[in-house]
């Protein structure tokens, strides 16, 4: 037997969850429970299991971290139940606005997740976007507001009276596509939310693309001042995700040596301890081959991601590049192309984070409970 703190173990050949059980002197209920297995309990070579030891990582080696997620109203209220512990954030997805800078609030009522944000201590964040009808980021929408007094100090006064009577503890402004002829009005649109809502005492949150340099083109980045917004807000979430996306080529949704790339930039104009890394929380399975334009990738959960696997009798690989996880199925004669996060992946971001002395992170997003990364935060980590 073997007595040892929380561990990853990768699944090899001949392996059950009874001989890991006994191996590593656990309940093979535990190992079950933890990380999410169906019956009839079956593994496949190369999947990742967390093995919950009686002893935790010493607190002295846990770095304290704030940790936010992101979910919409019509998020399961046990998924919710069971993550609420190991957050200090929950920004709910999303409120909107019109020209004239009049709020609109989510079309599903929210007002059981504050409540229950509240239960477990955890700051409800009012979160706004400005997404058009059609449901996608707006950026006429954003010319419109932020140039526009009087629209931008109704919205204010709009979110400010909302945030009171509803109790919402913050608020994340999370606003892309920004015109770089807008950069300048952006900022101080983020400055003047930030002077009415740190009236109340709460703090704002900026999300920003992931840049890897000041320079850096492209309508996702160039209205984005770092420097700027990371000055301002009281903390900015880092949205280092979607390198692999629903319309784009197979390959890892956040590699760490891309996420890298972005955090070593952004600690050259933001503060680390005022920095989230965004960590995502799916992945995709794409048919193949892949046709830019045409091919579209089906968002998956990552613990749906491993009973694919399993069902269709495939091993997972690990790219040590990316340090993520991946694999090929063949289903009715069309291959497939999976890559998403696994405890492996995971516990990579969790040091990152460490190394650089970042603020914490934000996940991207909660509808879906990945019991087995919750698990091994809370080792690796304090949470706020």
């Amino acid at each position: 037997m073997v007595i040892m703190l929380m561990i990853i173990h990768v699944v090899q050949q001949g392996d059950t969850v009874g001989k890991i059980a006994q191996v590593y002197g656990v309940a093979a209920e535990s190992i079950i429970f933890d990380n999410q297995l169906p019956p009839p309990y079956s593994l496949t070579i190369g999947q990742s299991l967390l093995i919950v030891g009686a002893e935790r990582t010493p607190l002295e080696a846990r770095n304290p971290v704030y940790i936010g997620g992101y979910a919409y109203p019509y998020i399961s209220t046990w998924v919710l139940e069971q993550t609420l512990p190991y957050l200090t954030y929950l920004y709910i997805f999303s409120y909107g606005f019109d020209t004239d800078g009049n709020l609109i609030a989510p079309a599903l009522d929210d007002s059981w997740m504050i409540s229950m944000a509240g239960d477990y201590g955890v700051a409800p964040v009012m979160t706004l976007t400005p997404l058009g009808p059609d449901g996608n980021f707006n950026n006429s929408l954003i010319t419109a507001v932020v140039n526009d007094y009087a629209a931008r100090e109704n919205l204010r006064n709009q979110i400010i009276i909302q945030m009171e009577e509803r109790g919402f503890e913050g608020l994340d402004i999370d606003f892309e596509y920004i015109l770089a002829s807008d950069r300048e009005a952006f900022v101080d649109f983020v400055a003047y939310m930030k002077e009415g809502v740190s009236a109340l005492g709460y703090p704002v949150s900026v999300a920003l693309a992931p840049k890897i340099s000041a320079t850096q083109t492209g309508l996702l980045y160039e209205g984005k001042d770092y420097p700027a917004l990371g000055a301002i807000a009281d903390y900015v979430l880092l949205m280092t995700y979607e390198w692999g996306y629903t319309y784009g080529p197979p390959m890892a949704v956040a590699p760490i040596n891309k996420v890298r790339e972005v955090v070593d930039y952004a600690i050259t104009e933001i503060p680390p301890d005022k920095i989230h890394l965004g960590i995502p929380n799916y992945g995709y399975d794409w048919p193949l081959p892949f046709v830019r334009g045409t091919t579209k990738a089906e968002t998956i959960g990552n613990v749906q991601a491993v009973q694919r696997a399993i069902e269709f009798g495939v091993p997972i690989q690990f790219s040590e590049s990316a340090r993520s996880p991946f694999y090929f199925y063949e289903n009715e004669n069309i291959q497939h192309e999976v890559w998403f996060e696994d405890v492996r992946s995971m516990d990579v971001t969790f040091e990152l984070i460490k190394e650089y002395g970042l603020r914490g992170a934000g996940y991207w997003n909660l509808m879906r409970l990945f019991r087995a990364n919750w698990l091994l935060l809370s080792d690796r980590f304090v949470i706020l």
